[in-house]
């Protein structure tokens, strides 16, 4: 089997796989990262997104052969060690999640949403971001307001 090699979440990994093994499975069965998660097998729902050299990607359309070499950074490795990255903190304060199982995908497409959109998100810009992302418990309300609030937050520490 050929071998990958990437940086994910600041440190070196490598692993033998499969010319067919997708990222998700890479990170979740390689390398035992369970915080993102499969929710569709379509990549519909975008529960399995993280950041691949800096952009949200939906791991379970990424083939982990494709990405030697790359950076990537899932939803453990977003926090500094015991402290929760700003975006983390708004959705827990904000109640940003239900049953928690899109909130990893939630956050990461957040997060590089508000690279690439600024700290001041308007509901409208928010939810039309989202659209990659679907959350099957709640009515997005709080997300969207998590999302805001986090952005906020984000802004401050810059």
């Amino acid at each position: 089997m050929p071998k990958v090699s990437m940086t994910v979440n600041g440190a070196a990994v490598s692993g033998d796989v499969d010319s067919r093994t997708l990222l998700v499975q890479f990170l979740r069965e390689t390398l035992r990262l369970t915080g993102t998660h499969v929710g569709c097998d379509t990549s519909q729902c975008g529960c399995c997104v993280v950041h691949v050299n800096g952009d949200a990607v939906k791991s379970c359309t990424a083939l982990a052969m494709s990405l030697e070499g790359a950076d990537v950074r899932t939803i453990e490795g977003l926090a500094n060690g015991d402290q929760l990255h700003p975006m983390q903190e708004a959705f827990r304060e904000n109640h940003g999640l239900q049953c928690g199982f899109c909130t990893p995908g939630m956050i990461m497409t957040s997060v590089e949403m508000v690279k690439r959109k600024g700290f001041n998100l308007d509901e409208k810009t928010i939810r039309e971001e989202l659209e990659g992302n679907l959350c099957r418990c709640t009515g997005y309300h709080n997300i969207v307001k998590a999302i805001a609030a986090g952005a906020q937050a984000m802004g401050a520490k810059a």
